[in-house]
């Protein structure tokens, strides 16, 4: 029995990678599971995996997408215990290269969208009087490399809304922290393999989901009086 048991825990970016294999561990766990994502074969199939859970399709990059989904889990749960923010997308570039179609979309997945429900979740919470939020963000926060200035300027500015949400949060009985994983072998990288860039889980070996996902829920399942605000995760082969 875990502290988890019964509760529910929502999970963006659902359909792979992370945001999956935390969606195992959850169910594993004893947690009811909401699955968020654009692709809803992938929820219903990993659904039918693991025996339970919600699946909400829908798209953060739509502005009316975290009311949506706040509404969906009040109206079918009349509560919401964990919120885990995973969903992001990564596209790199120069100033010389970086192609602007992609930055509207980025700025809405990784960190407009995961505002927007903090801020509404939060409000949920504090009226039902406790819960938990967790933000993914990413080594790329600390790194000042070419080509990644966008990537990682939205993970520093996540974090730092994060910090804050959490002190803001303070004895409300609400947690909040974030997990900062390493290079990690998902999904994310197939925009710049399919562009015909090698993507960084190429150059070490990485972190696979699963190591990210037990870092997740060792914060997660913290006793009501114990926060764990940050988790860094990396690959042993990582020098950062």
């Amino acid at each position: 029995m875990t502290h988890l048991q019964g509760k529910i825990a929502v999970v963006t970016g659902a359909s792979a990678g992370i945001g999956a294999a935390t969606v195992r561990a959850l169910a594993e766990a004893g947690a009811v599971p909401v699955l968020v994502a654009r692709r809803a074969g992938r929820l219903e199939a990993l659904m039918a995996e693991i025996g339970c859970g919600v699946a909400c399709p829908l798209d953060l990059a739509d502005e009316a997408a975290p009311s949506a989904l706040v509404e969906f889990v009040l109206a079918r749960f009349g509560r919401v215990d964990l919120v885990i923010h995973n969903a992001g997308i990564l596209h790199v570039g120069t100033y010389a290269d970086f192609d602007p179609a992609n930055l509207r979309q980025m700025i809405a997945v990784n960190y407009e969208s995961i505002v927007r429900s903090s801020h509404l979740f939060a409000r949920a919470m504090r009226a039902q009087g406790g819960g938990q939020i967790i933000n993914i963000s990413s080594i790329g926060a600390g790194i000042k490399a070419v080509g990644t200035g966008i990537y990682g300027g939205l993970k520093q500015a996540l974090e730092t809304f994060t910090d804050v949400l959490r002190v803001e949060l303070a004895g409300s009985g609400i947690k909040v922290g974030l997990v900062a994983p390493g290079t990690t072998s998902t999904e994310i990288f197939e925009p710049m393999k399919a562009q015909g860039q090698p993507g960084w889980d190429s150059y070490i070996p990485a972190l696979r989901p699963e190591d990210v996902a037990r870092a997740v829920m060792f914060m997660a399942d913290q006793p009501p009086h114990a926060n764990v605000a940050r988790l860094h995760v990396y690959s042993a082969s990582e020098g950062f």
